[in-house]
């Protein structure tokens, strides 16, 4: 980002809001939402700093602005806090007006009250001495903020938004907190008004961002999530998608409602990320966009009004099936599509997103369970046992996607070769397998160990076992808390071996805790009367317990597995 679209620095409430600056929500913005809990740890904060012995400052965090003239500013980060502290002052004078109509120094208290609000709350402007609002809030709620807060005058209760009375409780809050500051102590009202508002204006400090377009302001969000900063990239998008149908002169109510298919997406997305669902929804769709390029990618494709409705469109096409995905449990999937896409949630890949949403979209029913059965078993030999780096699957994915979104492939058999470059064949993936070590401690991990085991069992007995259930464990043949030399194991071979899959196996739950870190020789029995095949055979073919038998056992595992996950197209 160059330094010129780029500036940050740290300000004061003060320096913020005086020298004649303004700053606007985007219209398109969230609403006011903050709630008496924010309330009461801000007037904490507050009053933390005016104690003889608080602190002298208070740290608001970050705020992100974008401005092309330093003088107006569009707030992309930050409204909830700003809009608060304006409500503080905003009780303050309220407070100054009883003091003014109770006959309290109502001169000096008169003075006091406009050089607040000419500072803090807007001013007249020295060309057409027409008053300007320092802070104007969103379409939803700027109308209820100027026509009633600013004036100090009557609060009407009926008919409004829930931002709307959000925004009169949280003044109603402040006034009265405001109202208990001044009951602490007699004498001198007025000026202990000005001065908290100066303590205020001053104590608060937030670092600025300032940029001068939504691209760099994206890429700041990025940043700042990066560093841990939590801001909503997923806003920041709105806003300029919504800019766009405004700037096209759409009605108010055709912008209404599209605000409201919006909000729904990212409501029915819950706690799934919405860039996310954006960037695999937009991938499954059109050339791969790498995460940090997508706010860049979209602004640059979707320019019009038309391109913002197609993007709506689409979203709502492809939500269910990433829905699904993600919470296959809850879709009304089939059996067979809900278990495979409960495998690939186990195994936490989502690389094949793109490809799967395409495919829900263009194949028919039995083409796209065969697709996500391809993609589990490739996900299992690429990712979970191969743990090669997904950046070039991931292009691949999207590289098939598109083609299918395309309908240059429309069936499952065309798509398929494809992927061959992504799919480890038979001898990398039983290599693999046979020096595969994978630590249960993870619960993750512990699934998908559960998973693998659960699978070879079936494959040798026929019997299929739930991997989730809680009727059986996994069991460390060689413990994972070993006593000294178990088996004559010394400690470091030890270490190195209980977590590798040749030395795990299934146990019913009561059978795996009386087993506990009982000697090899003492276990086999219980090995040979369980009832998992692939524990009996653990029992039945080895007296004793090694280095050696479990390399063995595993090469053995390798060649079940090599059967079980495979594509015979690719194979």
């Amino acid at each position: 980002m160059a330094a010129t679209n780029f500036k940050t620095e740290n300000n004061t409430f003060r320096k913020l809001i005086g020298n004649g600056l303004t700053y606007r929500i985007p219209r398109f913005q969230r609403d006011y939402s903050w709630t008496q809990e924010k309330w009461e740890d801000l007037w904490a904060d507050i009053q933390g700093t005016l104690r003889a012995d608080g602190e002298t400052a208070h740290y608001m965090g970050y705020l992100v602005l974008q401005s092309a003239d330093d003088k107006s500013f569009d707030v992309i980060d930050g409204q909830q806090r700003l809009t608060t502290i304006s409500l503080i002052v905003l009780a303050i004078l309220k407070n100054l007006q009883r003091l003014i109509d109770a006959g309290n120094e109502p001169e000096a208290n008169t003075r006091r009250r406009e050089q607040i609000r000419q500072t803090y709350v807007g001013y007249l402007d020295p060309v057409t001495l027409v008053a300007r609002p320092k802070l104007t809030l969103n379409r939803n709620n700027n109308h209820y903020f100027q026509t009633y807060l600013v004036p100090l005058g009557h609060l009407p209760q009926r008919g409004f938004r829930a931002s709307e009375h959000a925004l009169r409780k949280a003044f109603e809050w402040f006034d009265r907190r405001v109202a208990e500051f001044l009951r602490a102590s007699t004498g001198e009202e007025g000026m202990r008004l000005a001065k908290l508002v100066e303590d205020i204006s001053d104590r608060l400090f937030f670092t600025v961002i300032t940029v001068t377009d939504e691209l760099n302001a994206y890429k700041v969000f990025e940043t700042l999530n990066a560093r841990g900063v939590r801001l909503s990239a997923t806003d920041l998008l709105k806003n300029y998608l919504f800019s766009v149908l405004d700037r096209g002169g759409e009605a108010d109510h055709e912008l209404r409602a599209l605000e409201d298919r919006w909000e729904s997406i990212v409501g029915r997305l819950q706690s799934e990320n919405f860039p996310d669902f954006l960037r695999v929804h937009w991938n499954s769709r059109r050339s791969f966009a790498r995460q940090a390029d997508l706010f860049k990618t979209i602004r640059a494709q979707v320019g019009t009004p038309e391109a913002v409705f197609q993007l709506l469109r689409d979203m709502e096409e492809d939500l269910d099936t990433y829905l699904a995905l993600s919470s296959p449990e809850v879709s009304d999937w089939s059996p067979e599509d809900k278990q495979l896409a409960g495998v690939l949630k186990t195994f936490r890949v989502r690389q094949p997103y793109p490809l799967l949403l395409a495919g829900k979209r263009i194949f028919d029913a039995p083409d796209f369970t065969g697709l996500l059965r391809a993609t589990m078993v490739i996900s299992m030999r690429f990712n979970v046992i191969g743990s090669q780096s997904t950046a070039e699957q991931e292009r691949k994915y999207n590289e098939v996607a598109e083609r299918v979104a395309k309908r240059e492939l429309d069936r499952l058999g065309a798509s398929l070769p494809l992927l061959r470059s992504i799919y480890p064949d038979d001898a990398a993936f039983r290599t693999a397998f046979a020096e595969k070590t994978i630590r249960t401690t993870d619960s993750r991990n512990n699934r998908v160990v559960r998973l693998i085991l659960c699978a070879i069992e079936k494959h040798l007995s026929g019997h299929a076992h739930d991997f989730a259930s809680d009727a059986f464990n996994i069991e460390h043949v060689l413990p994972q808390n070993a006593p000294d030399n178990w088996g004559g194991i010394g400690n470091d071979d030890a270490e190195a071996l209980v977590y590798r899959l040749g030395n795990m196996t299934l146990m019913q739950a009561g059978t795996n805790r009386d087993a506990g870190n009982a000697e090899f020789a003492q276990k086999r029995d219980s090995y040979r009367a369980s009832g998992f095949a692939i524990t009996r055979k653990i029992g039945e073919e080895n007296a004793e317990w090694t280095p050696e038998r479990i390399a063995a056992h595993q090469n053995w595992m390798a060649s079940q597995a090599t059967a079980i996950w495979r594509i015979a197209q690719l194979s």
